[in-house]
């Protein structure tokens, strides 16, 4: 293998460009060319593909996003648009890929390897850590410390005003972001796509704690099957029907996307840039290197795309257990 190509694709995630930056030189290490891809499988098709050096990635590993962009691409899921990515990369003579992303990146990446054959192990970069195949993901340790900082501030306000937060984060299809904020930011309810959310409950609960607390912080994913926290704020007060209580909405939103990358995030991203360069040199493909129980780990990619990684069912009874 002399030449390998590496891109971002899908969402963005901190702790992305520890993770290009760990590719180049774990290539240029090894004695192989590497060349970048801008704007995903879109760029792959345009031919947006540059060699990259050493200093292409100096001073990259604090900064959040992607310097080699992102973007969807409706005419990669075309078998046309799939070739013309495959003649750019036979014309550069590219050997191997290293593609960056989740679920998306994956599934596009398995079929590409499908029909042409070219070498590819994916990184999971994607805030959601909901990908099977390795315990945590680039960028959902950071996006958990910004929603806790957020979190924090809120419920000073929240505890100085004896108001109910709702405090959506996200997560249309995990709930893995809004558990860890809910156990770190001491939340009294948490509410999750992989469980059904019982208003009636909550409701009771939130009665009951005005006995001894003031204030709540109520954490929702974004996908819960009740709604979103607006909705499901306008459920709870209706039901509560207390014209003395406050009853307050944040969205945090895409906040949770950026930022400097903490240290787990940098240290993660960096091992499994270097495990995917040399897992090609092993004659790994069309699999994702994760670390699995602190080990690295190849996980292949329809496993990643196909199985789903559950919630921890005690991180759920630690949050009603500490609520009280």
């Amino acid at each position: 293998m002399k030449k390998i190509a590496v891109f971002t694709s899908g969402g963005d995630a901190p702790g992305m460009n520890a993770c290009i930056r760990a590719v180049v030189r774990t290539a240029i290490f090894h004695g192989i060319e590497v060349y970048g891809i801008t704007y995903g499988y879109d760029g792959m098709i345009n031919g947006n593909i540059k060699r990259m050096h050493s200093h292409s990635v100096s001073n990259i590993i604090q900064r959040g996003g992607t310097i080699l962009k992102s973007a969807r691409s409706a005419e990669f899921r075309t078998q046309e648009g799939r070739e013309k990515a495959y003649k750019q990369l036979i014309a550069l003579e590219i050997d191997g890929i290293v593609a960056i992303g989740g679920d998306g990146t994956f599934t596009g990446a398995k079929v590409f390897f499908e029909e042409f054959g070219i070498p590819t192990i994916g990184c999971p970069g994607t805030i959601d850590n909901d990908i099977y195949g390795t315990d945590y993901t680039i960028g959902f340790d950071t996006a958990v410390n910004t929603a806790l900082e957020a979190i924090d501030k809120i419920r000073d306000t929240a505890a100085a005003h004896d108001r109910i937060f709702f405090i959506e984060v996200m997560g249309r299809d995990s709930g893995y972001i809004a558990v860890e904020c809910g156990i770190g930011g001491g939340a009294e309810f948490v509410m999750v796509p992989e469980t059904e959310t019982d208003l009636k409950k909550v409701v009771k609960s939130l009665k009951n704690l005005r006995k001894s607390k003031s204030s709540s912080i109520i954490v929702v994913a974004e996908g819960d099957e009740e709604g979103n926290a607006d909705l499901i704020m306008e459920k709870v007060k209706v039901k509560i029907n207390d014209e003395d209580k406050e009853f307050k909405v944040t969205t945090l939103g895409h906040i949770q996307r950026g930022g400097n990358p903490t240290a787990r995030d940098r240290v993660l991203a960096s091992r499994c840039g270097m495990a995917a360069v040399e897992g090609l040199l092993n004659g790994e493909a069309n699999c994702m290197a994760g670390v699995v129980n602190g080990d690295v780990a190849y996980t292949p990619f329809a496993d990643c795309i196909g199985k789903t990684k559950p919630l921890k069912g005690d991180h759920l009874r630690l949050i009603e257990i500490l609520s009280i």
